[in-house]
């Protein structure tokens, strides 16, 4: 009884633990500021991004092991009455890497959930320097987020934005290392309020 009360114990002291490390990972990181548009019959979001990489993730980069993060919008109509309804979702995937035989970098920026650049519609773009390449990740601008149709009139909505590293495109053994390590996060997210028009 004694041991199983000990090692329960132990669980919790350990998941604390690692659940306030990681706040305070993400705590540091400062929140992007959201420009949101409504223009053309559409939400249009464009923000700055400001995250360091870690030693780490750019010695994978230079060894030519591709990089990918997710960018992800939630549009939620308010409810006084009710949970918030979401009523528009938007993905962009960036897959950064380092072409050794050109020196050059090539960023792929995917919309929509499909990672393979033919079911979805892709941007692909060339970079002769990581400072150029990385503040093209840095900087979203103009993303459509929703239809205008989407947004009910007269009612107040908030988008939630989120961006971070996709570990899980990692190759697997590379999957397996970063398990815990805070090298490997990026975590910046946001929310915002939209007015009613």
């Amino acid at each position: 009884m004694l041991p199983r009360l000990l090692l329960g114990w132990l669980v919790t002291v350990v998941l604390g633990l690692s659940m306030a490390l990681a706040q305070t990972s993400t705590a540091d990181a400062p929140s992007p500021l959201l420009r949101l548009e409504r223009a053309d019959n559409a939400l249009w979001l464009s923000t700055q991004l400001e995250f360091e990489l870690s030693p780490a993730v750019i010695d994978a980069l230079h060894k030519g092991i591709p990089i990918f993060f997710v960018a992800e919008a939630e549009v939620m109509r308010e409810r006084w009455y009710w949970t918030n309804k979401k009523v528009a979702t938007a993905k962009r995937q960036f897959r950064l890497a380092y072409q050794p035989l050109t020196r050059q970098w090539r960023l792929n920026i995917i919309s929509g959930e499909s990672i393979e650049p033919a079911l979805g519609l892709a941007l692909n773009q060339n970079f002769e320097s990581w400072s150029d390449a990385l503040q093209s990740v840095h900087r979203i601008s103009r993303w459509k987020i929703a239809d205008a149709s989407d947004l009910a009139a007269g009612a107040r909505h908030r988008v939630e934005f989120r961006f971070r590293l996709d570990l899980a495109q990692l190759p697997r053994p590379l999957q397996i290392g970063t398990l815990g390590q805070s090298d490997w996060s990026v975590e910046l997210s946001q929310e915002q309020l939209l007015d009613a028009e």
